[in-house]
């Protein structure tokens, strides 16, 4: 098995790309998911951030009030580092569970989807693949525009807060362009897909691992053998 991380930007249309991926059988980790999830009030992360943030960012019913977080976070660089310190392990943690659990059902490769993959770059070393959602300047700021309703400097100041589409492009090796419609989309993730499904990194890892677990089997046995003659 293998991994392939999956990225984009703001409206760029990852969320297409994504529910292609699944409609095909595909084993997709998204870590904003996971991210929402590490920090309800049963998790760890939970309890650091209350602590350090105070329970003013707290909603009626205990949890996190997310909102109000990020405004926090977003006029003070320090505290967005606190808070990444906080949550990237706990998140990091959730994605190796999942990752091994779709290793022992046998899964090819796994996707995981990470908004910032290259803006943090943590994770990208670990991926076999990247691939980039993309879409032309214009065609992102029209579609922010009207999916969140903002004004044409709203969604650019959104736009420009993150690394640009044509740089991340330069870091991937594989590109989907959702410009276009989305039957066009659909069949470049089917050409992806195939692609992804046809390369031999699965066989040898899988043969890697077999060898380890034979290897140790094997050990196991002959000190078993050991200890009871």
């Amino acid at each position: 098995m293998f991994l392939v991380g999956l990225t984009g930007g703001i409206a760029s249309g990852k969320s297409t790309v994504v529910a292609v991926l699944r409609e095909l059988g595909c084993a997709v980790i998204d870590a904003d998911v996971i991210a929402r999830e590490v920090v309800q009030p049963h998790f760890k992360a939970y309890q650091q951030i209350v602590r350090y943030f105070g329970s003013e960012i707290l909603l009626e019913n205990g949890e996190i009030n997310r909102e109000a977080l990020g405004n926090i976070i977003f006029s003070h660089p320090e505290k967005r580092q606190l808070l990444n310190s906080i949550t990237h392990p706990e998140i990091q943690k959730e994605m190796l569970k999942q990752i091994l659990k779709y290793f022992v059902l046998g899964y090819r490769y796994v996707i995981l989807d990470i908004p910032l993959l290259f803006e943090t770059n943590r994770l990208a070393r670990f991926m076999k693949y990247t691939v980039l959602v993309y879409c032309d300047p214009p065609t992102q700021l029209s579609r922010l525009m009207k999916r969140n309703g903002l004004s044409q400097a709203e969604a650019e100041a959104r736009i420009t807060s993150q690394l640009p589409l044509d740089e991340k492009r330069k870091l991937a090796s594989h590109i989907i362009d959702n410009s276009g419609d989305r039957e066009s989309t659909r069949r470049q993730v089917l050409r992806l897909h195939a692609r992804l499904e046809d390369s031999l990194d699965f066989l040898w890892l899988r043969l890697a691992a077999g060898t380890v677990v034979a290897g140790l089997g094997g050990l196991v046995y002959l000190l078993l053998r050991h200890f009871m003659s």
